[in-house]
């Protein structure tokens, strides 16, 4: 399978070219999926809810449509961030292959300014079976709560796709561990650049990468916009020995958990 990671810099509010955008990039490559950053036709950098009520998108908007030609095109998945208008509004990624929309995620856990725009996820940790494995999602901060991951792969899931937004340092290394916890694939996509609207400035770390099941990162992407394929395997993902006598699944002591 051959996976893509895309970093991009959007441009706030210019969702036409910050697609266009990120479609010519996906373009220049071939790839069996292709992981974009989170809110990536959109930015980030909200000044309040009513601007993001205006720059969301229902599940199956403007951007789905976009995404769902070039899956189609290229016989391959798709994977992005957006502002999602349903009941409320949410920050989600879609999962979009050559027939269109497969499935969406709602980010469980929000970061810091986003709780005053969108409603906590809903829709809990859902897995999608693909010809080419078992893929999950979670956005940026979900990192941060081992849960995430861990519930992932116990559902099945052998690659998590991570569309993220990332300021804080650690997201990048802090993904080796939960790669290797759990024995499983993850593609981080992040952005790049900065945003500075209203009071409030945002620098944006970039470092966006692909770590194995055994912690390894086989790619991983600087400070500008970038693309980059790593081919993988991902019936490496259903081993989860460490060793003769441990399984990092069966070896889990659930009933000493408690608390």
């Amino acid at each position: 399978m051959r996976v893509a990671v895309v970093q991009t810099y959007p441009a706030f509010g210019e969702v036409r070219a910050n697609v266009t955008g990120a479609l010519g990039m996906m373009e220049e490559v071939n790839a069996d999926l292709y992981v974009l950053p989170e809110l990536f036709n959109t930015g980030y950098n909200f000044i309040d809810e009513k601007e993001v009520g205006a720059l969301a998108e229902s599940a199956e908007g403007p951007t789905e449509k976009a995404v769902a030609g070039f899956a189609k095109k290229k016989a391959c998945f798709v994977i992005y961030g957006f502002a999602e208008r349903a009941d409320r509004l949410y920050n989600a990624s879609a999962f979009v292959g050559p027939d269109g929309l497969i499935g969406i995620y709602r980010k469980v856990h929000l970061f810091n300014r986003e709780n005053l725009f969108f409603a906590p996820g809903n829709l809990g940790f859902p897995v999608y079976e693909t010809p080419h494995g078992i893929i999950g999602m979670m956005i940026c901060f979900d990192w941060i709560y081992p849960e995430s991951a861990r519930t992932l792969m116990l559902r099945g899931a052998q690659l998590i796709a991570h569309p993220s937004n990332l300021v804080l340092p650690f997201c990048p290394d802090a993904m080796v561990t939960r790669c290797l916890e759990n024995r499983i694939f993850a593609v981080t996509a992040d952005r790049v650049g900065t945003e500075a609207r209203g009071d409030v400035s945002l620098t944006f770390i970039g470092k966006s990468e692909i770590v194995s099941p055994r912690g390894e990162i086989l790619l991983r992407l600087g400070t500008e916009t970038g693309i980059v394929v790593a081919e993988i395997d991902l019936i490496i993902s259903t081993f989860k020995k460490v060793n003769e006598f441990n399984d990092v699944v069966g070896g889990r002591r659930t009933d000493q958990y408690k608390l």
